[in-house]
C-alpha cells in the first residue's frame, strides 16, 4: 500500500517556497502491543476517568486541560487560550539556517519524516534545493500536530528527510551522571591498544539491514504457538564466555586463560589483531 502523507505546506528558504507533502518515516505497526485484560475471564480492561473530589466519573465534555503551578494548583488553558498562539511556521517548514549535517549531535534527533513535492509543479524546484542541499542540513521551525517543532531537513537518495529535534532545554548533560564522577580520565597505553584490536576484530561496514529485532520475532512465535494451541519451547540459554579484562597485566591474562580453559572459550590475541 502507498504511504499516505500526514500533513501538506511549504518548504521555505529565504523567497522560494516549495509545496511539500510529508510522510512518516518509521513504522508503528512493526511493533507488538498488547491490551489489558482481566485474566480471570479475559475481558479488556475499561480506563475511566474518575474524579476523587466528586466521587464520580467524568465525561469528555467536562475535562479541561490543566498547568500546575504550584503543587495542588492549577490554572486551566481553553482550547481558545491555544489558538492564540499563532507561529509563523504554521503549515510552513522554515529553514533559517544552514550547517554541515555532521553537525547534528544525534542525542538531539527525535523522529524522522520523509519530505516530498506536492505536485508536479513542485518537482523541478524541490529537485533543486535537494542536489543544493548536498553534504548540508537546514534548520529550522515547524509546527506539527498541535506544537513547534524545532527541525533539521537534509537530503537522502531522490528526496528529503525531516527530523524534528529536542531543543536544548530537553537534553540532560552528561555530567549529571554522578557515576561518571569514578570514571578515570586517562588510561594507559598498553590498554588502549589491546581495546583497538578488539574493535579492529569487529570492524565492518554498516549495514542495519542484517540487525533483526530478535524480541519481537519471539514474541511473535510464542503468540502464534498459543493461537495454534501448541506450546512453544524457549531455546536453551548458553552461560556468556569470559570477556577480555582490558585492565589486567599481560601475566594475570595468561594464567585466567590457563584457569578457565575448561570452562571458558577465550578469544586468542592473535584473533583481535
Amino acid at each position: 500500500m502507498p504511504a499516505r502523507p500526514t500533513w501538506k505546506g511549504f518548504l521555505k528558504v529565504s523567497l522560494v517556497n516549495i509545496p511539500v507533502k510529508v510522510f512518516p518515516a518509521t513504522e508503528s505497526a512493526a511493533t507488538l502491543s498488547f491490551n489489558q485484560l482481566h485474566a480471570e475471564c479475559q475481558t479488556r480492561i475499561q480506563q475511566r476517568r474518575w474524579c476523587p473530589t466528586c466521587q464520580r466519573e467524568v465525561p469528555n465534555t467536562e475535562l479541561a486541560k490543566g498547568y500546575e503551578f504550584e503543587k495542588g494548583r492549577y490554572v486551566i488553558v481553553s482550547d481558545e487560550d491555544l489558538q492564540k498562539v499563532r507561529v509563523e511556521s504554521t503549515r510552513v517548514i522554515n529553514l533559517v539556517q544552514f550547517a554541515d549535517e555532521t553537525d547534528i549531535d544525534p542525542i538531539y534527533v527525535d523522529r524522522a519524516y520523509y519530505l516530498a513535492p506536492d505536485g508536479p509543479v513542485a518537482a523541478e524546484a524541490f529537485a533543486v534545493m535537494r542536489d543544493g542541499m548536498a553534504g548540508k542540513a537546514g534548520i529550522g521551525k515547524v509546527a506539527l500536530y498541535g506544537r513547534e517543532y524545532l527541525v533539521a531537513v537534509k537530503p537522502q537518495k531522490k528526496g528529503l528527510v525531516m527530523y524534528t529535534l529536542h531543543h536544548d532545554a530537553e537534553i540532560r548533560s552528561i555530567d549529571q551522571i554522578e557515576e561518571l564522577g569514578s570514571v578515570p580520565g586517562k588510561v594507559k597505553p598498553e590498554e588502549i591498544t589491546l581495546a583497538k584490536q578488539v574493535i579492529a576484530t569487529f570492524d565492518a561496514e554498516l549495514n542495519l539491514k542484517d540487525y533483526k529485532d530478535e524480541y519481537t520475532e519471539g514474541l511473535r512465535q510464542i503468540i502464534d504457538a498459543k493461537i495454534a494451541g501448541e506450546e512453544f519451547v524457549a531455546p536453551e540459554v548458553q552461560e556468556p564466555q569470559k570477556v577480555v579484562d582490558l585492565t589486567e597485566g599481560e601475566g594475570q591474562r595468561s594464567k585466567g586463560k590457563r584457569r578457565q580453559k575448561s570452562r571458558y572459550r577465550v578469544i586468542p590475541y592473535a584473533a583481535c589483531g
